[in-house]
């Protein structure tokens, strides 16, 4: 496993990928894709069992740097997974940023991480390597700032949900941080959005001759000091209650396409393949779907976000 160099904040992918490329492709040749060079090396690395993982773990708390960057590798195939997640959420950011920024928080994990609790390593990890990654994301894209009153609640925040993640061995529920800060539920509720990363509302909906977006649903407000992904997270939670009274099927597709469920939104293509049909006809559901929404008689709860 002694294939990789991993350095102490993280792997990088793009070193190793251009020397791969450097060496085995003459010079008068179209390099190959760093990306899938990166793939196959990780590829190669065989998966830990729970208790190889286990003494591993034990050999970082002794403070074995070899035992730390072979736990790093037998997870980076984690690290991919969930950085593709993010493509296309920043034009400044490839996937192969994304995934050095992800390798980032899996080096964090591994460091806090106590094997003595039980807790599956992989778990833990990817909150670290999710934060890792969206906390680069939103140093790009962020456009509103958070407001100042609030960055010492954001930080009181952090350093409570990293608390819980290390006790309880997964991301911890808004009511257990509410808690733990001592703090009213919707208070919390109202960091979270506040301090989650930006992602884009001027993707197009509807027909095309609409020139519409996501972010139309939203009313502007130079009031309230929200990121745009605060925005589309209440914009997630009142349309619940909307897109009740819409069909199962007219549901999913706009869940998928808008990421309402896992943060991340789908193509035409990709949503058409899952049902089955064409694009355009996922887009003549996508029209009269939105259109059943923006005449729903709830839908004056999403202005003011």
């Amino acid at each position: 496993m002694g294939g990789l160099s991993l350095s102490r904040s993280c792997y990088t992918p793009y070193e190793s990928a251009s020397e791969e490329s450097r060496s085995s492709e003459p010079e008068e040749e179209q390099s190959p894709d760093p990306v899938q060079i990166y793939l196959k090396q990780i590829g190669d690395i065989d998966l830990l069992t729970k208790e190889q993982e286990a003494e591993l773990s034990k050999r970082v708390m002794e403070g074995d740097e070899q035992a730390k960057q072979e736990l790093a590798e037998a997870n980076l195939r984690l690290v991919v997974s969930i950085a593709k997640k993010y493509v296309g959420r920043s034009p400044n950011l490839t996937l192969l940023d994304l995934i050095q920024e992800g390798n980032i928080g899996l080096y964090k994990a591994i460091e806090k991480f106590d094997y003595e609790k039980g807790f599956k390593f992989s778990t833990y990890a990817t909150w670290w390597i999710r934060q890792s990654i969206t906390r680069a994301l939103a140093d790009q894209a962020r456009t509103i700032r958070i407001p100042v009153h609030m960055v010492e609640t954001i930080n009181r925040y952090t350093q409570v949900v990293r608390g819980l993640v290390q006790e309880l061995g997964r991301e911890p529920l808004p009511e257990e941080i509410a808690e733990e800060m001592d703090m009213e539920i919707e208070k919390v509720h109202q960091i979270i959005k506040i301090s989650q990363d930006t992602v884009s509302l001027e993707a197009p909906v509807g027909d095309e001759d609409e020139n519409s977006s996501l972010g139309d649903f939203i009313e502007d407000s130079d009031s309230i000091d929200l990121t745009q992904e605060a925005s589309r997270n209440l914009l997630k939670d009142h349309l619940g209650e909307i897109m009740h009274d819409l069909n199962e099927r007219e549901q999913k597709i706009l869940t998928m396409r808008f990421g309402l469920e896992d943060e991340i939104p789908h193509t035409l293509e990709e949503v058409g393949e899952e049902f089955g049909v064409t694009r355009e006809r996922i887009r003549q559901i996508e029209v009269k779907a939105l259109s059943k929404i923006r005449k729903h008689k709830s839908v004056e709860k999403l202005k003011g976000y």
